[in-house]
């Protein structure tokens, strides 16, 4: 660079380069929309497929597919894609998946989002849908049909926490040829492994909120979409592509630097949540207590049979005589856990339901209350619980 150059250009092009072999416990942060390449043949021939060279920042960055290849190692796949939040990647499978005149299938007991967007979006694009009974693998084998072209999984049951029988379930949508894909944001690639589910049985798609447990902060929305097939890999890539979905550079920093104590955080609030529902299903003003390492819980031995770990999440159903109003005193009375959605993060939260609106024709009756463990000490919740508990029912 010469000295008759003006100072903005020079600034802007610079010819100090740091040297190289820098290491540090967190990986660097690369920001880029556009992406230089050294001549024309390179730009020509680099192909955004692939991650042996860079094209554009929509494609992926050094940050975003470091993180994209940690969360396919979690979950055990081999290729991942970013999306900006869980809903995006229920919304990415969906529009890779299917076409007008095809059928979803979905779980009565899945997120509610997911079921919402089959009522609208995909329904005004002439994609059809019913909800399937996920804790009965013989009724979903009776529903799929010629037109059917993706079955929905979800392990827990949204909100209820029922666990399917997973391997029963991906058998009867293979035994048909069609493809499966699991909501995996409660399991988090920690519970139990979603292409290994015994058998030779595995989903061809787990999709994941990275919101929740890889995030673990409470502040970054995000997800992500895992296969092993790489075929299938690049028909998602496609529609990832075509319909502009990226991540923050930042988000990604964030969650890179939350998974080291992912599976700490993990194994704590399955403890808190563990001790806190036994501590309920000793409370008489409580008809049920809904968390799949709870014998009596519903599909509890399924859980048993595939998980060695749960979330940290819980529900309780409340004995229909409490009105609902009476619940909600008792929501308003805690202290440490606060009303929010979402889950996973460092602070407890708590949500009340009206059950009859959340699963009509549910075996359940009364308010439910489901509950997100943070990282407080435990004995300080369970106060808090009693306090709020003893506070609004007294103690009969």
């Amino acid at each position: 660079m010469t000295d008759d150059k003006a100072i903005s250009t020079t600034l802007i092009h610079h010819p100090y380069a740091p040297p190289e072999g820098f290491m540090a416990p967190q990986p660097g942060v690369f920001k880029a929309s556009t992406v230089i390449f050294p001549n024309v043949a390179a730009l020509q021939a680099r192909n955004w497929k692939d991650k042996v060279g860079y094209t554009y920042g929509l494609h992926g960055t050094p940050t975003t597919f470091l993180l994209e290849a940690r969360i396919a190692t979690l979950e055990g796949g081999t290729d991942t894609l970013l999306v900006p939040s869980g809903l995006a990647s229920i919304a990415l499978v969906n529009a890779a998946m299917l076409q007008q005149g095809d059928e979803v299938l979905i779980p009565e007991n899945a997120y509610g989002p997911n079921k919402a967007l089959a009522g609208q979006e995909l329904s005004r694009w002439g994609i059809s849908h019913r909800f399937y009974n996920a804790m009965n693998a013989d009724a979903l084998a009776a529903m799929i049909g010629p037109a059917t072209r993706l079955v929905w999984l979800e392990a827990a049951g949204s909100i209820t926490m029922e666990f399917p029988d997973l391997p029963a379930l991906v058998r009867a949508a293979r035994a048909r040829g069609v493809p499966t894909v699991l909501d995996n944001t409660w399991g988090a690639g920690l519970a139990f492994n979603p292409f290994d589910l015994g058998e030779g049985l595995g989903v061809d798609i787990s999709a994941q909120a990275l919101t929740k447990f890889p995030s673990g902060g409470g502040d970054v929305l995000m997800g992500s979409v895992t296969t092993r097939d790489h075929e299938l890999h690049l028909r998602l890539k496609g529609t990832h592509m075509r319909m502009g979905w990226g991540v923050g550079a930042n988000d990604v920093e964030a969650v890179l630097r939350a998974l080291p104590s992912l599976p700490l955080r993990y194994a704590a609030q399955d403890a808190s949540a563990r001790t806190l529902a036994r501590w309920w299903a000793a409370q008489p003003q409580v008809a049920h207590v809904l968390h799949p390492a709870l014998e009596g819980s519903p599909g509890h031995a399924h859980w048993q049979q595939l998980c060695g770990q749960a979330a940290g999440l819980f529900s309780i159903v409340f004995d229909e005589r409490h009105a609902r109003e009476q619940v909600h005193d008792f929501v308003d009375s805690l202290k440490l856990f606060k009303l929010g959605y979402s889950w996973a993060g460092p602070v407890s939260l708590a949500v009340p339901y009206d059950i009859a609106l959340l699963r009509p024709g549910s075996p359940w009756r009364g308010t439910l209350v489901r509950f997100s463990m943070g990282l407080e000490a435990v004995h300080d919740l369970q106060d808090d619980l009693a306090q709020a508990l003893h506070g609004t029912f007294g103690r009969s």
